[in-house]
């Protein structure tokens, strides 16, 4: 399976296991936060954006009705309408299945309803299309941050921004991370200062880098003592 390589090759060893008793306010506000901070493909993927008329990648021309059909179904994702949602992406990609932004959609939809088999399933597909696809490669870190395999997670968000630096949720999921689950501060705000930078201010993520920052100046206080 195309998804378990490109795991396979994100493992470079095992993730140690999260002990519950770290989970704390901070942590359910993150987790929550990633939630409401699924970013899908909210326009007609990049292909149908190439040449001058709007065409899939054999290019054959898109009907306007068929856009209408995507953008449709992106707006029942934002509502919240899950099911119609997915049932006009498949019509969709009945049509046009070489759109890797439209399997993404549906891996955020099944996700955020505790299918991770259904979620994985999409995700390979929008791989297999783009394997370099941010939005596919963010979703799969997700997944994997949800399996505890938490190095092979970092990967997969590291691809992702390394594939669009400009990409915000990665840097986000990248912080929440290294936070959490890895203890690694200086990461975890590196990433958070440069979602800042792209998503703007963010007055939660704001008070989690002054956090992080007071743990850091603790944490080299403490060693100049002990050294």
């Amino acid at each position: 399976m195309l998804l378990q390589r490109f795991i396979n090759s994100l493992l470079k060893k095992p993730s140690r296991a999260f002990s519950t008793s770290s989970y704390s306010r901070r942590c359910l506000l993150a987790m929550a936060m990633c939630l409401s901070l699924l970013a899908g493909c909210g326009s007609m993927p990049a292909d149908s954006e190439q040449g001058d008329g709007n065409e899939s990648a054999d290019g054959r021309v898109i009907p306007p009705n068929v856009q209408t059909l995507y953008e449709q179904a992106v707006a029942s994702m934002a509502a919240g309408d899950d099911m119609e949602a997915s049932l006009r992406f498949q019509e969709f990609l009945l049509q046009y299945p070489d759109y890797s932004g439209a399997h993404v959609n549906l891996a955020i939809i099944h996700a955020r309803n505790g299918d991770d088999t259904a979620a994985e399933a999409s995700i390979t597909d929008a791989l297999i299309l783009d394997p370099l696809q941010p939005q596919a490669l963010n979703q799969l870190g997700m997944l994997l941050r949800r399996q505890g395999k938490f190095s092979a997670a970092e990967n997969a968000y590291l691809k992702a921004v390394a594939a669009d630096p400009e990409y915000a949720l990665a840097h986000y999921n990248l912080g929440v991370l290294n936070d959490l689950y890895l203890q690694r501060l200086d990461a975890a705000l590196q990433h958070y200062e440069r979602y800042q930078e792209i998503a703007g201010e963010d007055k939660l993520v704001m008070r989690w880098i002054a956090d992080l920052k007071r743990r850091v100046t603790a944490t080299q206080r403490s060693a100049n003592v002990t050294e």
